[in-house]
């Protein structure tokens, strides 16, 4: 963050010298030369001072090389040429973790990438104990990933990817601990695997997907079968469930313009029709009309037989 404030305090008082200069310039100049170079340096130091810090930093202040204290966020003063300070940021920081080559329990080579995210929760700790965190918690995510995904089958890595993020996270924690770091989280992004194994794996789902298919069309038709059965015996309980279904079938073509029904009646129930007819006219007293009875079918050799009776 620009400070903004040490330099108006610096343009201030370098007015103020000015001023100062010019009243003692009429008097004797060369004092007043002097007396602006001193000035200039005087105001210098003064406003390098005043320090500055946002709300999303922290201070750590040295005192002749020795850790005073920390300052901020906010204005704060410091003890000119003295005191030093060291601004850090305290936001969460996302870092991506490179693509590392590693190979899984079941000795298949993948690579994977990552990124973590951390912030720095002890000023102090995190710049006295650590030349440099960043890198520091870099390298401990890339050895703590190989060593998780190391004990991990590829099943398991395509799975639980979750699940090892947060053994990943555990693991580096406690290696930084007292560090002054916390990590907020590790998440995988992307696993590569070789073709090969890819076009395996697309079969072996293909597989499963049409056995899944077969097993769930076999389940459908036998619950068809089953309520087959029962409005089998449904209907041989009930003597007139069979017209009625007949009925309901020959209702169902019927809005159909293009539907032709064909109702196969067999001739014994014609002739029972018949002999029913014959028999209410006789009683009425009326002949009841004569149908014509259906020629007798002949056969090959009854057909020859005739032909050498009437010879």
């Amino acid at each position: 963050m620009i400070n903004y404030i040490s330099g108006l305090v610096f343009v201030v008082l370098l007015l103020v010298g000015a001023a100062v200069a010019l009243a003692i310039g009429m008097a004797n100049p060369a004092v007043a030369v002097g007396f602006g170079f001193v000035w200039i340096a005087a105001d210098a130091v003064a406003a390098s001072g005043i320090k500055l810090a946002a709300q999303w930093e922290q201070a750590l202040v040295f005192r002749l090389g020795k850790y005073h204290g920390i300052r901020g966020p906010g204005l704060f003063l410091i003890i000119p040429l003295i005191d030093q300070v060291r601004m850090v940021d305290i936001r969460i920081r996302a870092t991506d973790i490179p693509a590392q080559q590693v190979i899984t329990k079941d000795n298949v080579p993948v690579t994977i990438n990552g990124v973590f995210f951390f912030k720095v929760d002890n000023v102090a700790d995190a710049i006295i104990k650590v030349q440099d965190y960043r890198t520091a918690i870099g390298q401990y995510a890339q050895t703590s990933l190989r060593d998780v995904i190391g004990q991990m089958t590829l099943d398991q890595l395509l799975v639980e990817r979750e699940a090892i993020g947060k053994a990943i996270a555990i693991n580096v924690e406690k290696d930084i601990e007292g560090w002054g770091l916390e990590v907020t989280g590790i998440r995988i992004q992307d696993i590569n695997m070789p073709e090969e194994l890819k076009k395996m794996m697309s079969r072996q789902a293909s597989a499963e997907r049409e056995k899944r298919a077969t097993i769930t069309k076999a389940e459908g038709d036998r619950e068809a079968s089953d309520n087959l059965a029962a409005a089998a015996k449904t209907m041989a309980a009930s003597p007139g469930a069979m017209q009625l279904r007949t009925l309901q079938t020959i209702d169902g073509l019927g809005p159909t313009a293009s539907n032709t029904v064909v109702l196969a009646v067999p001739i014994d129930v014609m002739d029972a029709i018949n002999a029913f007819t014959r028999e209410r006219h006789r009683r009425n007293g009326r002949h009841a009309p004569v149908v014509a009875d259906p020629a007798p079918h002949i056969g090959p050799l009854e057909s020859a037989a005739a032909i050498r009776g009437g010879a």
